[in-house]
């Protein structure tokens, strides 16, 4: 009987992979940023639906970042620790910017690899100067 040894960094990697927050991470907020709300609507059970409008943004991971901002907030005030991504779209009007971003909020760490931490998202989002819900 042969024995498959798999190294530790193996079985460790996937789980620190399912921390990573899902698309372009910005590093700094836009200069001219303006935003200019976010909208929550509750779809079903946890998942929820982050729509925001902005203006200023540089390309479409800027609305993604306020999206997973305003959906990091959310879980806190629902006393949620993670969320994960399901999708967002982004479409652009002259100088706005309109994103709708869904996620499910957890109270654990969800599968995938597409979650966040939402007490860490929040803080960054802080220091970049993005608003939350």
């Amino acid at each position: 009987m042969h024995r498959l040894l798999i190294p530790v960094f193996f079985l460790v990697a996937p789980a620190a992979l399912g921390a990573c927050a899902p698309g372009p991470q910005v590093t700094t907020a836009p200069e001219r940023a303006e935003y200019l709300g976010i909208q929550t609507v509750l779809l079903d059970g946890d998942m929820v639906s982050f729509r925001v409008a902005m203006k200023g943004a540089r390309s479409e991971a800027d609305v993604e970042a306020y999206g997973r901002c305003a959906a990091a907030q959310y879980a806190l005030i629902r006393g949620a620790g993670f969320a994960r991504h399901v999708r967002t779209q982004v479409a652009r009007a002259g100088e706005t910017w309109r994103g709708d971003a869904v996620y499910l909020i957890s109270a654990a760490l969800p599968e995938g690899l597409r979650t966040i931490d939402a007490e860490v998202t929040v803080r960054d989002c802080g220091a970049l100067r993005i608003p939350t819900v």
